[in-house]
């Protein structure tokens, strides 16, 4: 798995071009459908604007847009080459449009929604998807600091712990670490402890202290 960026959160930005209104809306999206879903909600909030252009690109390679009425290439096409251009994947943008009666002309409508896109786009942030391993590590009560501080050492996080007959951690680690902390883990426990993989997934990498 590689990591990739995409948009940190929901988010919109509004841009008054012309006396026409440009409200960006953007959201991370995994899938076609939850694409899909984001611009449908957008589309109903603004049921009267002129235009709801979308674009969305994804991490397995699919990408579109639609014009929604504007002139072809005008609308869409920017906004989806500002998520390209930006390196942004796993995401979505609708830009919605109530005309202000002023004609903006092709170059006018393409430079307006890229830059509406670029807003959006800044107003969410962007978050870097780290691969991570969930592991589960059971151990005796008696292990149980030990296993804290070797979480701790490997910046892991802690999703789930069950205390019954033994400790029961469930726990994210990034993929590069895994198998240092695997193998100090059995170290440490002189090998009576153990992690045993459950998944892999993506996660937000942490941001830099520096």
């Amino acid at each position: 798995m590689t990591a990739y960026q995409t948009a940190a959160r929901v988010a919109e930005a509004e841009l008054e071009i012309k006396k026409s209104r440009f409200i960006g809306h953007i959201a991370p999206a995994r899938t076609a459908e939850a694409a899909a879903a984001f611009a449908a909600i957008v589309k109903a909030k603004h049921y009267d604007a002129t235009h709801n252009v979308w674009a969305y690109n994804l991490r397995e390679g699919q990408a579109r847009c639609s014009d929604d009425g504007e002139p072809q290439g005008t609308a869409g096409l920017p906004v989806l080459e500002t998520l390209q251009k930006q390196g942004l994947v796993d995401c979505v943008v609708v830009v919605t449009r109530y005309f202000g009666g002023i004609l903006l002309g092709a170059g006018g409508l393409t430079r307006a929604y890229g830059q509406t896109a670029s807003a959006a786009v800044e107003a969410a942030g962007v978050v870097t998807m780290a691969p991570c391993k969930v592991l589960r590590v059971a151990c005796g009560y008696d292990f149980y600091s030990a296993l804290q501080r070797l979480v701790g050492a490997f910046d892991g996080m802690v999703l789930d712990t069950d205390f019954a007959g033994q400790v029961t951690v469930t726990l994210r680690l990034r993929e590069e670490s895994a198998n240092a902390f695997t193998a100090q883990l059995a170290e440490k426990s002189s090998g009576r402890v153990l992690a045993a993989h459950m998944r892999d997934e993506f996660a937000a990498a942490p941001e830099s202290s520096s």
